[in-house]
């Protein structure tokens, strides 16, 4: 169906910078450059740049990276990670697919882990920490890096959703290894799947770059071990060097929109919006991402009013058998499976938008 308020809308992202994105895709084209060429080392300087890191390895997906820097971090069978258990299977899946056991702990009102669990879940197999920055908020760092350090554990950002936010000053993806996700619909989205890796440590980078090419090194020929084909074709990157010189002005967009929401949402006493007030943070809201009472009935009323949301995610990963996840117990990430709920917001969302979806809202709450 058509909606009034898309979630996203790709169709007016391409017709706003047709002109960038075409002249990325020619320039690639024209000069033949379509594996391993300039547009992806390029684009790799520059994530690094505006990350904050020495370093960007370009990857196939957010998925790669993470199950890349885990296999750089020497992760395999008999050791544990801890990760937060309200996040996309896709982190957990890397952990599982290096032999290894995700240990899942709580996370707090902002979604993201909370600290407080990190002591509970630690032993002698623990190896890696994976925090997880969702909804374009990082977590809180300096507890999660004290406990990373004391410990001795190898400390594994999943920033797919974090680019563009910051924790006292400092990017996500820059405190330990930054694993992104540039998947079409994220703030910096390309035209298919694509990925990157951030990193202040050479060595990490190099790993990164022989895995992702079959383990060969593409300047000697030398092959170091069994890879995987998980390059960041050069289309994809030269599309993303583009849209990242417009990326820091959609961070702030969002911001505002974000802030639209919040004032319109006031007094709703049935929603919780996802504002924090701790200036450490500074959030690049990749979701607009509220906790609604009756959420199922509430999205269902503004699909009638044409409004487009996403719930992420309805139930929690240990509730599908086939992933054979022990189940944690977590009864707070439960219940934000049941009322979480995305509202929209990109680059293209306007305010007459935010003035529709939330005067549904209010509306739909208000007949109880």
């Amino acid at each position: 169906m058509a909606y009034r308020v898309p979630f996203v809308d790709p169709r007016e992202h391409y017709r706003r910078y047709k002109s960038d994105i075409d002249g990325a895709i020619q320039d690639c084209l024209v000069n033949g450059d379509l594996i391993h060429r300039r547009q992806l080392f390029d684009f790799e300087r520059n994530l690094a740049a505006y990350v904050g890191t020495k370093d960007a390895v370009g990857l196939a997906s957010g998925y790669h990276a993470l199950h890349f820097a885990l296999l750089a971090a020497g992760i395999g069978p008999g050791d544990e990670v801890i990760t937060a258990g309200h996040t996309f299977t896709a982190t957990v899946s890397a952990i599982i697919h290096c032999g290894a056991t995700p240990v899942l702990i709580e996370v707090g009102k902002d979604y993201n882990m909370d600290p407080t669990g990190l002591a509970g879940a630690l032993s002698p197999r623990t190896k890696a920490l994976l925090p997880v920055h969702l909804n374009g908020r990082v977590c809180d760092m300096d507890p999660i890096m004290e406990f990373a350090r004391k410990n001795r554990l190898t400390l594994i950002e999943d920033a797919c959703q974090g680019l563009g936010a910051t924790y006292r000053g400092r990017m996500a993806g820059s405190f330990g290894t930054g694993c992104f996700s540039f998947y079409p619909f994220k703030a910096l989205g390309a035209l298919g799947d694509a990925g990157a890796i951030t990193t202040n440590d050479p060595e990490v980078a190099r790993i990164a770059r022989l895995l992702r090419y079959n383990g060969e090194d593409r300047e000697t020929g030398e092959f170091y071990f069994h890879g995987y084909t998980a390059l960041l074709d050069n289309l994809q990157a030269a599309v993303l060097d583009a849209k990242l010189r417009h990326f820091p002005s959609w961070v702030e967009h969002r911001r505002m929109i974000a802030e639209m929401y919040r004032q319109a949402l006031s007094g709703v006493k049935e929603v919780a919006t996802p504002h924090f007030g701790n200036d450490a943070f500074r959030d690049a809201y990749q979701n607009y991402a509220i906790m609604a009472q009756r959420r199922d009935a509430l999205r269902s009323f503004l699909k009638e009013k044409g409004v487009e949301t996403l719930v992420s995610w309805p139930k929690p990963m240990w509730a599908h058998p086939a992933l054979r996840i022990p189940d944690p117990k977590l009864e707070f990430t439960e219940r934000i499976c049941r009322e979480v709920l995305s509202l929209p917001l990109s680059a293209e969302t306007t305010g007459e938008h935010v003035a529709i979806a939330t005067a549904a809202i209010r509306e739909f709450y208000a007949k109880g």
